[in-house]
């Protein structure tokens, strides 16, 4: 099996991934010390496994399931050093969860469940909580943006861009992540946008819309998505409001 470990203390790490090593069942392809190196991991090298500190600053273990992309998803076991997170684990599906300091009998049997796990072959489902702040990726830290702040996402060949008015931020979720966890709407493929900033709705073209926020920017509206957005905008097909691509 191929694991993560993420834990924001570096000598935990250390300690996990040595004593995973030495049950001679998995194989620790990386370490990581915040969600952002999680979640570009979780992408670049697909695990199998996800040993996932509960208690981390700025965006928690907890947290961090709900920014994981369903396809993505790996097996989940959290470490933690207070019991009472105990139950709550298991209330978000995780195989097991390990005490800190981690024990070798304890290990074990978390292994075999994880043996059990992986040959089932499904992959976990979480009912993880909403995104509220979203991790960006800064120079040398993590900015996290208010989703009410939020003008609009769009995904690009660079990677998925937080807009706001202050500037524009790089993140490591996905559209389809933020689409679900958030109050952002889909108003075309590659753009999510924030209900709240739409001013105008125009109409370049019989089959096309474009969205005019508050601040001025654009962003394209499509039929195919547009159909549903127009429902939270207060459009009607009776003709008492705008129905751009009716």
């Amino acid at each position: 099996m191929r694991a993560l470990i993420v834990d924001d203390e570096v000598h935990a790490r250390a300690s996990l991934k040595a004593m995973l090593e030495a049950t001679g069942e998995i194989v620790v392809i990386g370490s990581c010390a915040d969600a952002i190196q999680a979640l570009h991991a979780l992408k670049a090298e697909g695990p199998d496994v996800l040993f996932l500190d509960v208690q981390m600053p700025k965006v928690s273990g907890l947290q961090l399931v709900s920014m994981i992309d369903r396809e993505q998803m790996p097996h989940v076991v959290f470490v933690t050093a207070h019991d009472a997170y105990a139950v709550k684990a298991f209330d978000e599906n995780a195989v097991d969860y390990l005490l800190k300091p981690v024990q070798k009998d304890r290990l074990a049997r978390t292994v075999d469940k994880l043996k059990r796990a992986v040959r089932d072959g499904a992959r976990p489902t979480f009912d993880s909580p909403a995104i509220e702040r979203i991790p960006c990726t800064g120079v040398s830290s993590i900015r996290l943006v208010d989703v009410s702040e939020v003008e609009f996402v769009r995904s690009g060949p660079a990677g998925v861009y937080v807009v706001t008015p202050r500037g524009e931020f790089l993140t490591e979720l996905t559209l389809q992540v933020l689409e679900a966890k958030t109050d952002l709407a889909r108003c075309h493929r590659q753009v999510l946008v924030n209900v709240r900033q739409i001013e105008e709705v125009l109409r370049p073209e019989p089959r096309a819309a474009v969205l005019r926020l508050k601040s001025g920017k654009e962003v394209p509206a499509s039929r195919r998505y547009f159909l549903k957005l127009k429902e939270r905008l207060g459009l009607r097909r009776d003709g008492k409001y705008l129905d751009p691509l009716s």
